[in-house]
């Protein structure tokens, strides 16, 4: 960590309370920042109040900052956006671009360059042309933008199916509002790449999408890093390594993702799961036991009133909410895995653990689906399912303590 002027700085925006901003900053420095939502009217007036001594800006003000600034950056005069603000000796402020440097970033990352490519980016605001001018920069022998309106639109993507890079610059299917992608990937045959600038969820219906077909891609965090990191060398007047970057996004990836267990009816996922909460210092939740409380019955007698698809149902509805979350611990019921619309929402922020129990070692009492199937039989129908899933999967017993020592070795590493 830097060590610096206690300087004020912040993040100024619509809607900020999931942001991950204050985190990365403090990594970066020891300054002071907040998070300073502003309706659009109150812009203008904080800017000329003096209350801090550089920001960062965030939708949708990236364009409002500017007719306030002194002088803007010439990258920032390229995008026709701003989000960095420092204030000079004299008291003016000059803008700057830093999602430039940190886009640029994220696609050496990836490793799959740009020259020569056709490039496709969703959206047409403030993101999207910080997308344009990269590709433009990095080489790309067409870049195409698709908007709700213009002449490249939703309605005619199949115009561009020989695109190569695919870029989602819109926040669709960013949190709260997950598990819905902009487009289908299935119009692109081609592709050889898709970023996402989103970061929460780390991994859209989109990127999820593109995993699956194994099109190598990448979420926002290393972008939002990134740019980060070129704001505070701003704040602070002095250079950051480069490796703090890959040091900070792999350690917030790290400590918000959720670890979800999955496995057989009694394996022990409750159990364990609150014991690794403990060992982490993490919220556990129980996905069964919350089902219950809303419905107000236990999940035999839901079985009973409503049937398996009504239960399931219900389970479907409790983990797209619980897993749209972040830096949980999770555990689910024994059939979550059976409907592959859970999938997704598992693993959308999510690493998921399989804890593979011997059919003998399972109970059965309280167990509906247990109680008209023998464990073995029920467990080898669910395997395949279990291990489809799971990102690791994870012999277990009926020795907690040798599980916990297995779990936080799997976890540690």
């Amino acid at each position: 960590m830097i060590k610096g002027t206690k300087i004020r700085t912040g993040l100024i925006g619509a809607k900020l309370g999931h942001s991950f901003s204050p985190r990365i900053h403090k990594e970066l420095a020891d300054y002071n920042y907040d998070l300073i939502e502003l309706e659009e009217a109150e812009v203008g007036e904080f800017l000329k109040s003096g209350k801090f001594d550089a920001l960062n800006v965030t939708i949708p003000y990236k364009k409002t900052v500017i007719p306030f600034l002194a002088e803007i950056s010439p990258e920032a005069q390229r995008i026709g956006a701003v989000n960095t603000i420092v204030r000079r000796p004299d008291g003016t402020l000059c803008g700057f671009n830093t999602d430039y440097a940190g886009f640029s970033d994220l696609v050496r990352d990836l490793g799959v360059p740009l020259t020569g490519k056709k490039v496709v980016v969703l959206g047409s605001g403030g993101a999207s042309r910080t997308a344009i001018t990269v590709a433009a920069d990095m080489g790309a022998r067409e870049v195409v933008v698709i908007s709700r309106n213009g002449k490249d639109n939703y309605e005619n993507l199949d115009r561009h199916a020989d695109a190569e890079i695919l870029i989602n610059a819109t926040p669709v299917g960013m949190y709260p509002k997950n598990g819905v992608s902009p487009i289908s990937l299935d119009t692109f045959p081609k592709l050889e790449a898709v970023f996402d600038m989103i970061y929460n969820p780390a991994r859209t219906a989109l990127l999820l999408d593109a995993a699956a077909k194994g099109i190598p891609c990448r979420n926002g965090l290393l972008m939002l890093v990134s740019q980060a990191r070129r704001a505070a060398e701003r704040f602070l007047d002095k250079r950051i390594d480069d490796l703090e970057v890959k040091r900070i996004t792999e350690r917030i990836a790290r400590d918000t993702e959720n670890i979800v267990l999955v496995g057989m009816p009694g394996c022990g996922k409750s159990t364990l799961g609150k014991l690794i909460a403990e060992r982490l210092g993490r919220k556990f939740v129980d996905c069964d036991a919350e089902i219950v409380k809303i419905a107000g019955m236990s999940i035999p007698d839901i079985f009973a009133i409503e049937g398996e698809e009504g239960f399931r149902a219900r389970e479907t509805a409790m983990l797209a909410e619980i897993c749209k979350e972040s830096a949980l611990i999770i555990a689910t019921g024994g059939g979550a895995v059976t409907k592959e619309r859970n999938l997704p929402l598992l693993h959308q922020n999510g690493t998921v653990l399989f804890l593979d129990i011997k059919p003998d070692d399972l109970p059965t009492d309280g167990r509906p689906l247990s109680q008209k199937k023998t464990p073995a039989v029920l467990y080898a129908e669910r395997l395949p399912l279990y291990r489809a899933a799971a990102d690791q999967t994870i012999p277990v017993t009926r020795d907690i303590e040798v599980n916990m020592t297995k779990i936080m070795e799997v976890l540690t590493k």
